[in-house]
């Protein structure tokens, strides 16, 4: 326990030392510049199997590339594969969110479910409640240690539960969500260095999401009832071990009724929305089919976000006007600005990243490393399956540090996507396994801010709790995670099942 403190505090002082992502990623163009510099100047270039064609690095530093640098800069952002779509999700998201249906919706998850599927409930929920993005956290958290209490268990084993479920399962879920739009942009954006008419949809990984939903929740109860459960047991007694009056939970965990009735009409709505859709796909002329009456390349599927946006402000309005929290029309558009207020920080930091991407790909430097890496790992031998585990070791690391998962993949993205694509490994499998590195660790690295906030709750509870509390009940149930899902994935990958609707097979 000793040198697992030491190995967090060394992370945690590290760590600290990282400048803000924005600068990181104004950083990282800076050094590119004199990266394409040097490489231009020795005429670096590589062969393009994709097309045959020679790629010649293009230096930074020249009178085309500061050309370039101001010229584009309005176009790399506004044209940033993200930007748009998850601009789109988070106008009806915000609906929903603001008209407190997600809240309701979560709380509804883990209300009057029997002890023993308790932890299964909060677990499951905790991978629903990834559309709610961050704010799962400040909700589900302390839900999770009220639940737990509701049902005569320990307070501090709910408030693991739920936070390991939503930190370490952050990108899996039974629903899209919008770290889908992100991740999906920054893939396709990744994968136009190959092939500049790829496009990857926030459903590439959607069958694949689902599943990993239901395993993860499967192992988060096994390994809590066998490991953590005995782990809390073992604690030594803490006069804050039961909550006070000052210390009540700030969610409450039963539903009002107008807040059932909002959920049961905008369940029924939703019903309705899908049905609609479906019955509108049917005739082969339907002008929601693609090219030939394609499903797979239906507008539904190519303009997922816009659906999206729409089924959630619908649901939120829907959920509003029963409940009480939508008192006219004039509420939605001001509830879509509120959500576009909380995107402030993001649209700031994709502007940095978009400019880093735009010079990546306008230098070519990420096409000749991805090229060259290519033909290393064929050269070794280097099978997709071998690549697989290396990026799920180097993401898995640096996520301890960088627990932002749209900026780290951002930064890597670029290198990883086109040198698998080269190796006939789709970006949509990529993808898949940089989730599963993305995810897992995030439960046990004080480097992320939702951990500092799960050890509060915590220590409402425990008064006693610090850093290495949180960290040895996390620890077990994140490596069990990762295992497994990385075991989930090869099977997958062995068995040849889509990733998601339209994906390729391999």
């Amino acid at each position: 326990m000793s040198r697992l403190l030491r190995v967090l505090g060394a992370i945690e002082r590290w760590g600290n030392k990282l400048p803000h992502p924005f600068w990181l990623f104004a950083i990282l163009s800076a050094l590119l510049a004199v990266v394409s510099w040097g490489l231009a100047s020795a005429d670096v270039s590589a062969d393009n199997p994709a097309d045959g064609k020679t790629v010649i690095v293009r230096s930074l530093i020249s009178v085309d590339g500061v050309r370039s640098m101001i010229t584009d800069a309005i176009t790399n952002y506004a044209t940033f594969p993200p930007l748009g779509t998850i601009l789109v999700v988070m106008l009806g998201v915000a609906v929903a969110d603001k008209s407190g249906m997600l809240t309701a919706m979560l709380r509804a998850g883990v209300s009057r479910v029997p002890a023993r599927w308790m932890t299964f409930a909060l677990a499951f929920t905790s991978m629903v409640a990834h559309i709610a993005s961050d704010a799962a956290y400040v909700v589900l958290v302390p839900l999770g240690g009220l639940a737990f209490r509701a049902v005569g268990r320990s307070p501090v084993l709910g408030i693991v539960v739920a936070f390991v479920g939503v930190s370490a399962g952050y990108d899996a879920s039974p629903l899209i969500t919008p770290m889908d739009a992100v991740l999906s942009g920054l893939t396709t954006a990744a994968a136009h260095t190959v092939d500049p008419g790829y496009t990857v949809t926030p459903l590439a990984n959607y069958f694949f999401s689902i599943a990993s939903s239901v395993v993860l929740a499967a192992v988060i109860t096994l390994v809590t009832e066998k490991v953590s459960a005995r782990q809390v047991a073992a604690l030594p007694p803490d006069t804050g071990e039961t909550a006070t009056e000052d210390d009540a939970d700030p969610v409450a965990l039963d539903l009002r009724p107008e807040e059932r009735r909002g959920l049961r009409r905008s369940g029924l709505v939703f019903l309705l929305f899908l049905a609609a859709i479906v019955v509108a796909m049917i005739p082969a002329g339907s002008p929601l089919r693609g090219e030939g009456g394609s499903i797979v390349e239906s507008p539904v599927l190519s303009g997922i976000a816009v659906v999206l946006g729409v089924l959630f402000a619908l649901l939120g309005t829907v959920y509003g006007r029963a409940a009480g929290t939508v008192r006219g029309s004039r509420d939605i558009p001001d509830f879509m600005a509120q959500g576009m207020r909380e995107m402030a920080p993001i649209l700031v930091l994709f502007f940095a990243i978009s400019q880093f991407l735009a010079y990546f790909k306008w230098t070519g430097v990420g096409q000749v490393l991805a090229i060259r890496g290519a033909d290393l790992l064929k050269e070794l031998g280097v099978t997709g399956p071998v690549a697989f585990l290396g990026i799920v070791v180097v993401c898995t690391v640096i996520n301890l540090a960088m627990t932002s998962g749209s900026a780290m993949w951002a930064l890597v993205s670029p290198v990883f996507v086109p040198m698998l694509m080269l190796l006939d490994v789709p970006p949509e499998a990529t993808q898949a396994i940089y989730r599963i590195a993305d995810s897992c660790t995030n439960a046990i690295t004080p480097m992320s801010a939702y951990f500092v906030m799960a050890l509060g709750f915590l220590q409402r509870y425990r008064r006693s709790a610090g850093i290495g509390t949180l960290a040895s009940l996390t620890l077990p149930l994140s490596l069990a995670m990762l295992v497994t899902w990385t075991l989930l994935f090869y099977a997958w990958w062995a068995l040849g099942i889509p990733l998601g609707p339209g994906a390729p097979v391999r």
